[in-house]
């Protein structure tokens, strides 16, 4: 990658505008510039693509006289290695290696190498998947909870495991037990769920047998070796130049006729500084939602002992960190059933909170993932088929929300959390709801009411709100405009967009994430629905780019070369 800046010009017309740059705006932008997708190539056939694009100059070929012209059949295989443009192997080659260096990656232009001019603005940071490290760091979580296989890599569906053990990073997985193996009988499946519920409410998930060959994919990796992996892909496909990524907040999109009539219609994105873009295609990869679910509103004042997960500072907070140093007694509340209220609630006690007390609307329920086990099992593409044959709309929204089943913590840190039980750190309120609540800004505490009650509740130093976020495509600014000019019918604030996840036939709006669910399915917010957006969005922008044909003619030369196809194919592009 050469070190020249990315740096567009607004008056320049990009192909591809990508609103967000987390895991979904990376999986968009790598996946365009893939040419052999693994979700449509074998293994095998991806790997051979790779080398051919690498080595094909350099090849040997059957049959080829060196110092005379080669006949006909040589001639066009020669033809069509000279021709092949470069491409991104499968892992990052060294820099010795002839044929493979950086500059045939280089980011500036209004190309990349045949590729589509993209840019990509993020509210947060000007890095790729900025918010998300952030998040992880400031939790201090240790591994995802996503399988090895849930990664944004649009090449090879196994590459994250290829990476680790090519990086000898073996030792920083942790195995996700109790999902792979046989399957558990009906009868202790009863049992084990009668002796949870009975145990303060805790629900297990239903177990279904995983095949015991996949047991390799079922790891989770740890926070440092994703970030490394996703780096990887960055680099791979010349993601990291300087000035593709913007801090920008983007305030209002529009579609119509450009003023110059020679790009006929696109996107006009303009951004809180003023700052205007124009694109073929815009990409939403913009996160669930904006609203944030509280179970009653706070006041400025009482912000100031209490804050939503999503804008979570210093935890503890600054005063309770003073109250813990002066060796006081400090009591914590965490709202919420889900993964991150057992992870701020491990935090706070590891940090020296006195008691934490945990309370949930619902039961414990103790999941792997943020989906149900049919949905990652042998039964997985059943699932699916069902879903996505859905009559209508409706019907898919009740799969979702089956699913999903609410928040959800995993059985690692449910034995964490049993840990700090036992030392009287942590106490969990199931099925508990906060019906009164009084802050004292004094005292800088609360004095909470539930239902049922609590006994010997003290007054609380801080409340954190792990409730997640509302799911509601009405709510975003930027997105008034197109409401107001191609208005889109939802459910539950989920749009219902094209297949190919357009916000209307033939008009190039682009959603993906859990905005996306009701296309993509229940995983639509996690990591393979990451990788599943930006699949379905690069079949639907191939057929609008300008440099498609360029494309086409390209992957027609790689087929005569390869023997794939109908030979004479060539002689028609010609």
């Amino acid at each position: 990658m050469t070190d020249q800046e990315y740096n567009p010009h607004t008056d320049d017309l990009l192909d591809v505008l990508i609103i967000g740059a987390g895991p979904c705006g990376l999986g968009v932008a790598a996946r365009l510039k893939e040419t052999t997708p693994s979700a449509l190539f074998t293994d095998e056939e991806h790997h051979r693509y790779h080398w051919i694009r690498r080595h094909g100059r350099r090849v040997a070929i059957a049959g080829k006289k060196n110092k005379s012209k080669s006949k006909s059949k040589t001639k066009c295989a020669q033809s069509c290695t000279d021709k092949l443009p470069p491409s991104p192997p499968s892992s990052p080659p060294s820099s010795t290696e002839s044929g493979a260096s950086a500059e045939d990656d280089s980011g500036s232009g209004s190309e990349y190498n045949g590729r589509p001019k993209i840019l990509t603005l993020d509210i947060v940071s000007d890095t790729w998947l900025g918010q998300w490290h952030r998040a992880f760091q400031k939790l201090e979580i240790a591994h995802l909870r996503s399988p090895m296989f849930f990664h944004v890599d649009p090449g090879d569906r196994d590459g994250m495991l290829a990476y680790t053990q090519e990086t000898g990073r073996e030792k920083e997985l942790g195995e996700i037990s109790g999902c792979v193996g046989k399957e558990i009988s009906k009868h202790k499946q009863k049992k084990r769920l009668a002796r949870q519920t009975k145990n303060r409410g805790v629900i297990g998930d239903v177990e279904v047998e995983i095949d015991e060959r996949d047991r390799k994919d079922y790891f989770t990796p740890s926070t440092g070796l994703f970030a490394d992996y996703c780096t990887s892909i960055v680099e791979r496909y010349g993601l990291d130049c300087p000035g593709l990524v913007l801090k920008k907040e983007v305030v209002d999109i529009q579609y119509g006729e450009f003023e110059n009539d020679d790009w006929g219609k696109g996107f006009t994105v303009k951004a809180s500084d003023g700052s205007v873009f124009y694109a073929r295609a815009v990409v939403l990869a913009i996160g669930p939602g904006r609203t944030k679910n509280y179970p009653f509103p706070l006041s400025d004042e009482e912000k100031a002992a209490a804050c939503h997960t999503s804008e979570i500072g210093p935890l503890p907070s600054l005063r309770v960190q003073g109250l813990i140093k002066q060796r006081r007694e400090t009591n914590v509340v965490v709202v919420g059933g889900g993964l991150t209220s057992a992870q701020i609630a491990d935090l706070a006690v590891r940090k020296g909170v006195s008691k934490v007390w945990h309370l949930m609307r619902s039961d414990v329920k103790v999941k792997h993932f943020d989906i149900s086990l049919n949905w990652m099992g042998k039964f997985k593409n059943y699932e699916k088929a069902v879903f996505w044959s859905a009559d209508t709309d409706e019907e898919r929204l009740q799969m979702i929300q089956t699913a999903r089943n609410g928040g959800s913590i995993t059985p690692h840190y449910l034995k964490i959390l049993k840990q700090h039980i036992l030392n009287r750190r942590v106490s969990i309120h199931p099925r508990t709801s906060i019906i009164e609540h009084k802050y004292c800004p004094e005292s800088q505490t609360w004095h909470l009411t539930t239902n049922p009650p609590i006994p010997d509740l003290p007054p609380i130093d801080y409340i954190y709100f792990a409730t997640g976020m509302k799911s509601d495509v009405n709510e975003f600014p930027l997105l008034q405009s197109m409401h107001r000019d191609y208005p889109i019918e939802t459910k539950q604030g989920l749009p219902c967009i094209t297949d190919d996840l357009m916000w209307q036939p033939d008009l190039p709006l682009f959603v993906t994430g859990r905005l996306a669910a009701l296309r993509l399915g229940p995983g639509g917010g996690n990591l393979e629905g990451a990788r599943m957006g930006a699949e379905r969005i690069a079949w639907g922008l191939e057929e609008m780019l300008e440099n498609n044909n360029k494309r086409r003619e390209s992957e027609t030369e790689i087929d005569c070369f390869c023997g794939l196809g109908n030979r004479y194919a060539k002689l028609e592009v010609d």
